[in-house]
């Protein structure tokens, strides 16, 4: 019955460490508590600028514009990069229209490109703009029809929206752009009036519903942050998702000087991003199925009549790559944009890991094969501690025949049993917790490692071998024989069995007989039965994953081999049975 009771709780504690260390962390390592900011403008002091930028929203019931539609309906400038396709909408200056040349949606190569904005009114619009607030101007708003100085946006070109009201007070957008995903914006507001104007320049995101994989903080498999997020006063936030702003009367204020806020799905990014030396106020918001961030200065500016007031803002619209969010938070001084990507809280060995991987990438061309690097120099790094961890098991092995003794000596006697074992350790030299301590140690690698393999958009839809043409996705090879088959099913997720998860079963019962056999059958018979449930547990999780846990568990039989061939108890051991077994076979033939 003890034996039992310790096999469940084993069990239990396995899963907790598994799947619940992510609300450990997050218990026990809160992310600061989001500081809340004065919305309304009639609780702020004099010279303090509203944040209140109200919301867009569509009519909840109104029926979607199709895309063509709402594309052609405005005037608009082209946006042309190397990665980067689309238009800008003249009628309030919105960025509501771009494509990521470089990804496509599907695995085929002539599959559509990722759309990351579409037009407001658009099934999935999602949008940004630049913008003023102030006293004494009537500021542009989303109807507004800009002025253009070009008529495409290139890295070369850039292009300036301007207008001017009734009180001759000219607004101007000068917008540029790079090679990758970053619009700079230079807001300038000309005060061509009588009179003094107080005056703030704001940027916005706007979308209608959310990704079909967004969080409310996590999930237990997968725990990626995707939705609102920010860095406020030099601290990343993860703090709120979607859910949680409709939750909390639609709105999660924050102050900070600099930093950015945005929306982050698993693999793209829309931020934007205030002048770094700025005191700003920061909100998500959300109406009915509208989500909206936006920041603002803190204070208003005053322009004199016959002045002009200069100010920055940037957008990042893009894929989250990881070089080109580094080189931005280096380059331009941006906090933690590369933390758009949800490390964890195993960030310190997840990001040099990663680099790892990318330059082994560089290396061979092909990102398996990269996998297979990193899981050697990964097994190199934990060679020490591995060392321990089968040196100890090889001990067990080697007492185990004394172990069993004891148990058929004493099995009516079960504290007697307790006491002869912790003497026959004691005069081994046998510590049977030795081997336990590598294996917690090594728990945040595995989910540093699980978070790259997971996250990695230089991994989307990147080829292995043969059938392994898209590591980010599971191994597709149960699907593709059923398909060969003609059956016209389509298997479940968790009985897609391919072969990598296969051949991790197949490793994994390997790893098991060359360890220590629990004394109990039942024990014997759960552990026998592990390796084909964690076979089918990761079927669903991506080809990327499943090959790097194979090749560390034959990088791991391969340790054990040979470090148990060099102990000297087991090779007398070994020796031993291979003996009997010979003798075994003499004596059936005779």
């Amino acid at each position: 019955m003890d034996d039992k009771r310790n096999l469940i709780f084993a069990v239990l504690l396995t899963g907790l460490i598994l799947f619940g260390w992510p609300y450990v962390a997050s218990y026990f390592f809160p992310t600061p508590a989001p500081v809340a900011s004065t919305a309304s403008s009639a609780a702020n002091p004099a010279g303090a600028a509203t944040s209140d930028v109200s919301v867009e929203a569509a009519p909840a019931k109104a029926q979607a514009v199709p895309l063509g539609n709402a594309l052609q309906s405005s005037a608009r400038i082209m946006v042309e990069t190397p990665k980067l396709k689309g238009s800008i909408n003249l009628e309030g200056a919105k960025i509501d229209d771009l494509v990521l040349l470089t990804h496509r949606t599907e695995l085929a190569k002539d599959s559509a490109p990722v759309r990351l904005f579409a037009p407001s009114g658009t099934k999935n619009a999602y949008f940004a703009r630049f913008g003023w607030a102030g006293t004494g101007i009537i500021a542009p708003d989303d109807k507004t029809v800009w002025t253009p100085s070009g008529n495409k946006l290139t890295p070369s070109t850039p292009v300036t929206l301007s207008w001017t009201n009734g009180q001759s007070q000219k607004f101007e957008i000068a917008l540029s752009i790079d090679d990758n995903f970053m619009i700079t914006a230079k807001q300038r507001f000309t005060n061509g009036g009588t009179a003094p104007a107080e005056i703030a320049n704001f940027a916005l995101l706007s979308r209608t519903g959310k990704p079909a994989d967004a969080t409310s903080g996590g999930s237990i498999f997968t725990h990626i942050h995707i939705g609102p997020m920010g860095v406020f006063d030099d601290k990343p936030n993860y703090d709120w998702g979607y859910v949680d702003v409709a939750e909390n009367k639609g709105e999660a204020s924050f102050t900070s000087t600099g930093g950015w806020l945005g929306f982050t799905d698993k693999y793209w990014l829309g931020a934007v991003i205030p002048d770094q030396k700025t005191p700003v106020s920061a909100k998500f918001r959300a109406s009915g199925d509208v989500y909206q961030a936006q920041v603002i200065p803190t204070r208003y500016t005053s322009v004199a009549a016959g002045a002009a007031y200069d100010s920055n803002s940037r957008l990042f619209a893009g894929a989250k790559e990881m070089a080109v969010l580094a080189a931005y938070s280096q380059d331009l001084g941006i906090p933690y944009l590369d933390y758009a990507i949800d490390w964890g809280w195993f960030w310190f060995i997840a990001i040099p890991f990663f680099w790892i991987l990318h330059w082994l990438f560089g290396v061979f061309g092909n990102f398996g094969l990269a996998i297979i690097g990193l899981t050697i120099i990964v097994r190199l790094f934990m060679y020490p501690v591995a060392q321990k961890q089968f040196a100890s098991m090889a001990q067990m092995r080697a007492v185990q025949p004394k172990l069993k003794a004891l148990q058929e000596r004493w099995k009516d006697d079960k504290p007697r049993l307790q006491q002869e074992m912790m003497t026959l350790y004691k005069e081994e030299k046998v510590n049977p917790l030795a081997g336990c301590l590598p294996v917690v140690l090594q728990i945040p690698i595995f989910f540093a490692l699980y978070k790259i393999l997971l996250l990695s958009i230089e991994m989307r839809h990147q080829p292995f071998v043969l059938w392994l043409q898209d590591l980010s996705a599971p191994d597709p090879s149960a699907q593709l024989l059923f398909n060969l088959l003609g059956t016209g099913i389509t298997l479940p997720a968790f009985i897609a069995i391919g072969v990598l998860p296969i051949l991790l079963g197949v490793t994994m019962w390997l790893m098991q007989k060359l360890n220590p056999q629990p004394m109990d059958e039942v024990q014997k018979q759960v552990f026998a039965v592990m390796p084909w449930f964690l076979m089918f547990i990761m079927a669903p999780f991506a080809a990327g994953l499943q090959l790097y846990w194979v090749m560390s568990n034959l990088v791991s039989i391969a340790q054990q081999k040979w470090l148990y061939s060099r102990h000297p108890v087991l090779r007398e051991q070994m020796a031993r049975d291979a003996d009997e077994k010979a003798q075994a076979k003499a004596n059936a033939k005779a």
